[in-house]
């Protein structure tokens, strides 16, 4: 299985919860990645292409091949700081 996901990585629990506020009233998932993450992945938009199980962190792994898709989840908490994760597509 591989999938493809974006993501968002902040310091702070609140500083995801508050994008994720953004997130929900319409703001750009790609726009505010470039803006706010901390992740190399941010200049791309918080792309991360695509990826097998165990690429990345547990934490991580168990959102993109577990959770429902097209949708934004976290903050999922890892050693990095907090995530919000959209899964593109599992295949």
């Amino acid at each position: 299985m591989r999938a493809c996901a974006v993501h968002i990585l902040v310091k702070t629990e609140k500083e995801a919860l508050d994008l994720k506020q953004k997130l929900a009233k319409g703001a750009d998932f790609h726009t505010l990645a470039k803006k706010h993450s901390i992740c190399p992945s941010g200049k791309k938009g918080g792309d991360l292409g695509e990826f097998s199980p165990g690429t990345m962190v547990k934490a991580f792994d168990n959102v993109v091949f577990k959770k429902p898709i097209l949708e934004v989840h976290g903050p999922v908490k890892t050693q990095f700081g907090y995530h919000l994760i959209k899964t593109l597509y599992r295949n």
